[in-house]
């Protein structure tokens, strides 16, 4: 594969983090001849590893995988002259780099990365480099829960608007760093910024969305208050021209307005904030926000949108808000809201196979996303629940599971202590049903075997998926063949 070189937009105001960086627009010269590590070889970095090489970077990829279990990433950057650090002791000798780009999942206090800190190397990520090139407006979008729902109904309703090329990436799944080239100042970026992302970053979009905060990936985070602290960063560095969009029913996102630099909305379902989008009466309204500045506009009726459980009408509101401080109109907000089905592997319905409903849930990474799951249905549940160990608290998941599911089918490193929960917490010896599986395999068929007509099998874990997958995408896809096939032997 061929170096890829990418012309930065001249428009682009780089401050003295890019020059520390090297960053030297369209010169180039930054990079060239300069020592740089790039820890994991994950999806955002290999157009990061082609941009360096573009720029004269001398590149040393680190990674904890071996070759063979890494193939396709590898041939994505085979040709290119980098050098490769793998498999065990790739964090060894981390001597004499200009600069350390670390993937996003790289926990930050590993002692070679503090190592690093201390001796003054620069740490840095992809994102940085794609915030100090990228010549559009940029609305970011964070939360423990609703982000990738949120950004893609965000960049659907700009889409629709039509007035401009919009460009959806990040978390959500890919980098917009090849894409540099193409923009332009007329085009608006929509990023999904995980907390991983955002922790290293010197730099806030110009319209800032938390959806929500509850306990998350505190197996990464030193503590509650490290994890806060990397999602205030959407926000920490904007100008009093910028735009932050809070969640007002979620207490610990209510809270961050202390916080704001720039001019604050919110969205509720419960309450009618001063600026912002809520619920009257069950219709969407929007108060002093773009097409509404200075007066209420009711759009449509929250039944008009197709999402399941209440926290979607949340993630919808959130929407509603973000478009509209980007200049969306009021029928490209209604049409993408009414006919929005949702996005792969949340409340995603599989199959209805004799009655019973296979729902994939996977992206449930957390107790909070699974009770909201459960949350969205009225008929009997059988919960498939377990998987890697985030050291969150299972309480809250258990009182929701003791309340409203018929049977849980717990698998996975966490089954043991999802399982002491729930039986400390609930009410009679009869309900739920509890049952341990090995594998997950053997979890799903279970499932269907304690189904019945007019029962819902629903696959929201609570918990990541590493102990038994490599993301959450490929348990949701496993649990969709499993359906399937149970399908196929049925008809």
């Amino acid at each position: 594969m061929e170096a890829v070189s990418l012309k930065v937009n001249s428009g682009v105001l780089l401050d003295s983090d890019c020059a520390a960086l090297g960053a030297k627009g369209e010169s180039g010269m930054g990079w060239r001849d300069r020592k740089v590590a790039v820890i994991g070889l994950g999806i955002s970095n290999i157009p990061l590893i082609r941009y360096l090489v573009a720029e004269g970077a001398q590149i040393t990829v680190c990674d904890r995988q071996k070759p063979t279990e890494m193939e396709s990433r590898l041939s994505q950057i085979a040709g290119l002259p980098v050098s490769y650090k793998l498999g065990g002791g790739y964090l060894d000798d981390l001597q004499g780099f200009d600069a350390v780009f670390l993937s996003p999942g790289i926990p930050k206090d590993l002692p070679e990365i503090s190592a690093l800190r201390e001796r003054g190397v620069k740490l840095s990520s992809e994102m940085e480099v794609f915030f100090q090139l990228c010549p559009a407006p940029i609305a970011g979008i964070t939360g423990s829960s609703g982000k990738t729902t949120t950004t893609t109904l965000v960049g659907e309703i700009l889409a629709a608007q039509g007035e401009h090329q919009v460009l959806v990436g990040g978390n959500i799944g890919n980098s917009l760093l090849d894409e540099i080239p193409n923009m332009s100042a007329e085009d608006l970026v929509v990023l999904e910024l995980s907390s991983f992302q955002l922790e290293l970053l010197p730099y806030s979009p110009r319209y800032a969305l938390v959806t929500n905060i509850t306990p998350n990936h505190l197996d990464m985070h030193r503590n509650m208050e490290a994890y806060i602290a990397a999602k205030r960063h959407i926000f920490a560095f904007q100008g009093p021209d910028d735009c932050v969009v809070l969640n007002y029913d979620n207490p610990a996102t209510r809270q961050l307005k202390a916080d704001c630099r720039g001019q604050v909305f919110f969205f509720s379902r419960l309450e009618e904030p001063t600026r912002g989008a809520f619920l009257r009466n069950g219709m969407i309204t929007v108060r002093d926000v773009g097409f509404a500045q200075g007066k209420e506009v009711t759009l449509c009726s929250i039944g008009a949108v197709r999402l399941l459980g209440v926290h979607n009408w949340e993630n919808v509101l959130a929407a509603v808000t973000l478009s509209a401080l980007c200049g969306a109109t009021p029928e490209a907000i209604v049409k993408v809201i009414a006919t929005f089905t949702g996005v792969p592997h949340r409340l995603e319905l599989v199959e209805v196979i004799r009655g019973v409903k296979y729902y994939n849930d996977s992206i449930a990474t957390s107790p909070a996303r699974a009770i909201a799951g459960i949350k969205a249905f009225h008929e009997p549940i059988v919960l498939i629940a377990g998987g890697y160990d985030k050291q969150l608290s299972f309480n809250e998941l258990a009182e929701t599971v003791n309340e409203r599911v018929k049977a849980v089918v717990l698998v996975g490193t966490t089954a043991e202590k999802i399982e002491a929960a729930i039986r400390e917490r609930r009410q009679r010896s009869d309900q739920p049903v509890i049952c341990r599986s090995q594998d997950f395999d053997s979890a799903v068929l279970k499932a269907s075997q304690l189904a019945e007509a007019g029962d819902v099998v629903l696959m929201s874990p609570a918990c990541a998926s590493y102990d038994m997958f490599r993301n959450f995408e490929e348990r949701g896809q496993r649990f969709r063949d499993l359906v399937k096939a149970m399908m196929e032997k049925r008809q």
